[in-house]
Parts: structure tokens; sequence; C-alpha cells
């Protein structure tokens, strides 16, 4: 009797919130036996196992198993008690660490539902689908039993809310690896990148972690309506850094510097004396300009514009006009080109006169001749 009186004694010392320690003597399908040393095995129910939903005590625990477990109930001789409880506990602290800390930790994806991820951190913690990945996932199937490195981004105790990010760790690698990359770069540098996105005034490059952005204007020695007229989405090119902003994160490229300019050996192509088709592309006062290939523009003179006396260039010329040109002089070094349409005029003129005074003393031996021949014939 006095030893029974000694366990009713000890049994009743139990109270609601107490944390024992137990060894796991059976594993049922909805339940869990737990010896905590009393008289009577405790019970922890499957919905006390986990804060996660299980279809089976087997899924969480197993026979041997040691176990903290808090008191949720003391009623004649049964206990029940809660692993959820003391894990919950143990999982606000250390959440609440690693949020203040900013820490990075992995969890494993339990289930993929309606607006994102469900993951155990000893609490139910979710990911917004939002919060997943950087870039937009469609499809979350494959998720499910995925590791994922996650920061906390939000904690509500009371509302019992644990919001968690993958993006947020990815972004913070990114910005890492951005620094790197921004450090390493140095203007008049020469590098390789992908064409990211094509704009109305440029085109974004991606260095391997930062973009960089190539102007309109930089993109060719010629003139450049659209970008997608140089270049493409993906594309694969060469880039001369022009400047590196390292406080704003930006980096100005250029595509046409790292190509051959149009008055490099302009020599080889054009010669003095050459006479070649051109394009009329502006008119001033005292001349036009003509481009003569592309990026390569040389001005007639107005004196050089016409044989006769004219007031302005656009009594004889129009811009678009197709004109042909005889090169004066090349200045490669200052990129000067001078042109002559009336040289050509003037040459034309010349031969014209030539052919002509050639043909009148051809007609002047054949008179001569035939002369000749019928003076012969009356001797």
């Amino acid at each position: 009797m006095e030893e029974m009186n000694k366990e009713i004694s000890e049994f009743k010392e139990l109270s609601v919130g107490d944390q024992v320690t137990g060894k796991v003597v059976k594993v049922e399908d909805k339940q869990v036996l737990v010896d905590i040393g009393y008289k009577v095995d405790a019970i922890v129910p499957i919905s006390e196992l986990s804060s996660l939903r299980i279809e089976k005590a087997s899924d969480v625990v197993s026979e041997g198993d040691e176990l903290t477990l808090q008191v949720k109930k003391v009623e004649d001789e049964e206990v029940i008690l809660s692993k959820r409880l003391v894990d919950a506990e143990q999982a606000w602290q250390n959440l609440q660490q690693k949020y203040e800390n900013g820490e990075v930790f992995e969890a494993e994806v339990q289930d993929v539902v309606k607006g994102g991820l469900v993951v155990d951190v000893g609490l139910r913690g979710f990911i917004p689908a939002s919060l997943v990945e950087s870039h937009y996932v469609e499809d979350f199937a494959d998720y499910k039993n995925k590791t994922l490195t996650l920061k906390v981004v939000e904690l509500d105790r009371e509302q019992n809310r644990v919001i968690l990010s993958h993006r947020a760790v990815l972004e913070a690698n990114e910005a890492v690896k951005k620094q790197e990359i921004i450090q390493s770069i140095e203007e008049g540098q020469t590098i390789e990148g992908k064409v990211q996105r094509i704009t109305n005034f440029g085109v974004f490059v991606d260095l391997g972690g930062i973009d960089g952005l190539v102007h309109i204007s930089q993109l060719s020695h010629q003139h450049v309506e659209k970008a997608s007229d140089v270049v493409e989405e993906g594309q694969v090119i060469k880039v001369k850094v022009l400047a590196v902003d390292r406080d704003n994160e930006r980096i100005s490229l250029s595509l046409k510097a790292t190509q051959k300019g149009p008055w490099e050996k302009i020599g080889e192509n054009v010669q003095v004396g050459s006479i070649v088709e051109g394009t009329v592309k502006r008119l001033v006062n005292f001349g036009a300009f003509v481009e003569i290939l592309p990026g390569v523009e040389g001005l007639v003179h107005i004196s050089q514009i016409s044989t006769e006396h004219i007031g302005t260039p656009q009594e004889v010329l129009q811009v678009g006009q197709t004109v042909t040109v005889k090169v004066l002089d090349i200045n490669e070094k200052d990129k000067r080109v001078s042109l002559s349409i009336k040289e050509i005029e003037m040459d034309q003129n010349q031969e014209e006169i030539k052919q002509y005074e050639k043909e009148e003393d051809h007609s002047g031996f054949q008179l001569g001749d035939m002369i000749g021949n019928k003076l012969d014939k009356y001797k």
C-alpha cells in the first residue's frame, strides 16, 4: 500500500507544461507510447509529434528513440505528452537567433502548396512563391524533398507565422559576386560578355554577374537606328570598358572600340586620284559631305561641285543623291578626305576634246587620201 501510494504520489507530481525525458517503447500508426519512468506509459498522439502534417507516427520516431517531451494533459491514469511543443519552443528560439543574425541555413521542402512551399524548421515554415527564386517559376512540383538554403524574413509567434526566403540567399550571393566582378574590371580592358537585354538606347551585356551598358552610339562606327540591327539577345560579344562607376555599380562599354574603324588603313581602299561613287549626306554653305565608304565622309568644297559658278550647293545637289567624285587628298591622321565633282567634269571635257580632235585629224587624213587617189587616176 505504501509503495502504491508512493507511485500515485509521484504520478500526481506531473503538471501540464512540465518537460520529461522518455524512451519510445511502441510506435503505432496514430500514436507513440513512451516510458517516462512512471506507472503507465505516456501517450504522444500523432498530432503532437510534429508541427507538419504526417501520415504515420513512424515517419517521425522509431522504437528506442530518446525524446524530450512536454506534458500536455494529466487525467486519471493517462498522461498526454507533446514532442511538437518542445520542438516548437526550441525552434522559435533558433529561428529568432537566425533572424537577428541574418543566418543562412538549409531545410528540406516537405510539401508544395498553393502559393509556395512548406518546410520543416521545427515549425511549419512557409516560402511564398515570390521568395523561392529570383526568376519566375511556373511549376514547383520538382521542389518537393529538395534542400534549399534559406533566410528568415518574417517571424510572428502570436500568429504562428514563419516566412522564409531562398531568393534572399541568392540575391545576397549575387551581390557579393557582383562586387567581386566590379572590383576586378578596369577601364580600357577588353572583356567578353553575353547580350542580356536590348533597349531603345542600347544593349545590356552580362559580364558574368553584373551588367554593363553599350550605348547605341557605341555599337558601331556607322549610324545605328536600332540596336537589334547589330546584335541579338544571347549573343556573345567582345567589348571594351569605357568607364567603371563602382559606387553606383555602373559599367560603360563599347562594341565599336573593339572593331577596326573605317578610317584605319583607308589608303588600302581609296587612293588619291581614285574615281568613286558616294552618297550626299549633308549640305552646308561651303560644300557637301559625301560618304564614300561606310563611316567615311569626304568634303566636296563648293568650288569643286561644278564647272559653272553656283551660289549654294543646294542648286546642284540634294541629300541622299548618289554622285561620282574624284579623290583629291587623303589625311588619315585628321580623318579628312577632299573630293571633287568638278574635276570629273573637267576630265570628261578634256577627254571629249581630245576625242573630237582625234576624229578631226582622222577625217582630214581620209579626205587627203581620197583626193590623192583621184589625182592618181587622172594621170
